[in-house]
């Protein structure tokens, strides 16, 4: 049986009012997405566990190590999970605390000049070793990722300056808040990493951390679109310093994605995204950057991965009484560079988790 019959299956079976044998910790019978697993391991990962940014000068970084440790545990290859978690450990764990550095760099003396943390990457690295200490049957993996929790928690976090309140999760340890003001990048909120970590180490607040976030980007699209980044000060919302992209582009896309991964997609991000996404055509260009005010196209991409984030999140966001099986989403396409080929990846797994009438046709 091949995916697209497998998947046509379980939408069906979602249809005639069946729970299809799809759960976040579990994929029953042969894995429709093994193939494109595959295939992203050839694009992104070396032998030894590194993932590899091509478009940014060969780079590896927290985020790229923590995406495909996560996608290694769901996919179940423990190889793969040992050679990611193995790399990072040795190249990024260079810290006094459980973070890791956010960026090697392969022609760089020494190859971490910055020993800066990235949330995002951190977050994921945590809930990946979770995945894997279930679905491996390891449990000694749970007292790293609480570790990270914790140093999450104790270093990435601060008050919102006009509601003391609420807890905003801050892109790195350093750099990004200052007496009066919070630097937030939004996509770097994972809903069901959080509450998995939570539940998982017990570092609760990391439950109203994603709590928070769900509240603080749905105020943000009740004006528009979700933008890459946004700073808080003690009157509420204001624009982020000039250095930082304003507009609902590369970093803003995965704000849909990881609710629509979340179960969430009658989440007004992802309602505005799919509305200012509209159809691209099935080979592209897909529309990346927005205004997030008027919501007009400011660029676009020819990479899938950009056009099946869209086309999930038009399938997911649209009336559940048209009971119709099949979206515009493509098959994982091996023409990409490591982040859109990592989107894409990921939309197909939010797919086969909560959406199975969304499969790519």
């Amino acid at each position: 049986m091949d995916r697209r019959t497998l998947l046509l299956g379980l939408g069906a079976a979602a249809l005639a009012g069946e729970a299809p044998a799809v759960a976040q910790d579990a994929v029953q019978g042969p894995n429709p997405l093994d193939a494109s697993w595959q295939a992203w391991k050839t694009i992104c990962l070396s032998d030894d566990g590194r993932v590899v940014d091509g478009f940014q000068n060969a780079a590896s970084h927290s985020e790229g190590q923590g995406y495909g440790l996560t996608l290694a545990a769901l996919m179940d290859d423990r190889p793969a999970f040992d050679a990611i978690l193995d790399w990072t450990r040795r190249n990024l764990a260079v810290r006094d605390d459980a973070l890791m550095a956010w960026r090697w760099q392969p022609d760089a003396v020494p190859q971490v000049q910055d020993r800066n943390n990235a949330s995002d990457g951190d977050l994921f690295l945590a809930w990946a070793l979770v995945i894997a200490a279930t679905r491996q049957q390891r449990p000694d993996l749970i007292e790293p990722a609480g570790a990270i929790a914790r140093d999450l928690l104790r270093l990435c976090t601060a008050p919102h300056p006009a509601d003391d309140s609420q807890l905003l999760f801050l892109p790195a340890a350093v750099g990004f808040r200052s007496d009066e003001r919070v630097v937030i990048n939004p996509s770097y909120y994972m809903p069901q990493a959080m509450r998995d970590l939570a539940q998982a180490t017990g570092t609760w607040q990391l439950a109203q951390l994603a709590d928070d976030g769900v509240r603080m980007i749905d105020g943000l699209a009740g004006a528009g679109l979700v933008p890459d980044w946004v700073a808080f000060g003690p009157a509420g919302q204001e624009p982020p310093p000039a250095r930082f992209s304003r507009n609902a582009g590369y970093e803003a896309i995965r704000v849909p994605l990881f609710a629509l991964w979340s179960g969430q997609a009658t989440s007004p991000a992802v309602r505005a995204f799919a509305q200012a996404a509209g159809d691209a055509p099935p080979g592209g260009p897909y529309p990346v950057v927005f205004d997030p005010a008027t919501r007009a196209v400011i660029e676009t991409s020819a990479h899938a991965g950009y056009g099946a984030v869209a086309a999930l999140a038009n399938c997911a966001s649209a009336d559940l009484g048209k009971a119709v099986v099949g979206s515009a989403m493509r098959p994982f396409a091996t023409d990409q560079p490591y982040y859109p080929a990592t989107l894409h990846l990921m939309a197909l797994l939010a797919q086969v988790f909560h959406y199975p009438t969304c499969v790519p046709l």
